[in-house]
């Protein structure tokens, strides 16, 4: 199981563990807006950048973490709303790559009604942070996406 359950109503994950099918990191291809991504995070850093060159060059990233250490340069400028638009791109990226893997879609299914957080003691937004009080925004997208999926499964 790929549950890391501190207590019975909550499922723990990290971003960054690429043996877990639902993190970003994870090496779960799909193809969106006409490219194949090895990852979401492959996805989500190149599309930081209207740089068409320079998305490319993440996306051949040989791994997500080359692809994340490539999104936060700073010799190449981000979009100027990328900011506004993180997470719907990492909430498409995601979407997509469990509408690709059914296993995968499957996992997220599994966790029920458990609420989800990404832990990291670094990242505020995108995880709880050291004291667990951050914003979790991935671990909202990923419910948000297991609730999306269970009302497609709900209208079949």
């Amino acid at each position: 199981m790929f549950f890391d359950r501190q207590d019975e109503n909550l499922l723990t994950l990290t971003r960054d563990d690429a043996t877990h099918p639902l993190a970003s990191y994870s090496k779960h291809a799909f193809e969106l807006d006409g490219f194949e991504w090895p990852s979401v995070e492959h996805y989500y850093q190149a599309m930081k950048f209207d740089d068409a060159e320079y998305r490319e060059q993440i996306r051949q990233a040989s791994h997500p973490a080359e692809a994340s250490k490539l999104g936060k340069s700073r010799k190449h400028q981000k979009r100027k709303n990328w900011k506004k638009n993180s997470v719907t791109y990492m909430t498409r990226g995601t979407y997509i790559k469990c509408r690709t893997h059914p296993d995968v879609a499957q996992v997220l299914l599994n966790s029920g009604d458990l609420a989800i957080k990404e832990v990291s003691q670094y990242d505020y937004f995108w995880g709880g942070g050291r004291d667990m009080r951050g914003d979790n925004e991935f671990g909202k997208l990923l419910m948000g996406i297991r609730a999306k999926l269970l009302a497609e499964k709900a209208s079949i």
